[in-house]
């Protein structure tokens, strides 16, 4: 499993941008995130929190979300 909050959002969406040419940064990227932590529901959420903030929709986030439970 990826931990996206280790990823940075500019250098994610950099390495992105140049994928096309040469994949090694965004390999690089996502191997230093990589967690064994499959089960942990806190880091897969803060996973889709960063999936919205890369997107740029950060109007809420999962914490607030779990808040009014």
């Amino acid at each position: 499993m990826v931990d996206w909050s280790k990823i940075d959002k500019e250098d994610y969406l950099l390495a992105m941008e140049r994928s096309p040419i040469k994949n090694t940064e965004i390999k690089l990227l996502i191997k230093q995130a990589l967690t064994d932590k499959i089960n942990d529901r806190q880091i897969y959420m803060k996973g889709i929190d960063a999936s919205y903030n890369y997107e740029g929709y950060n109007l809420y986030s999962i914490e607030e979300l779990d808040d009014e439970n």
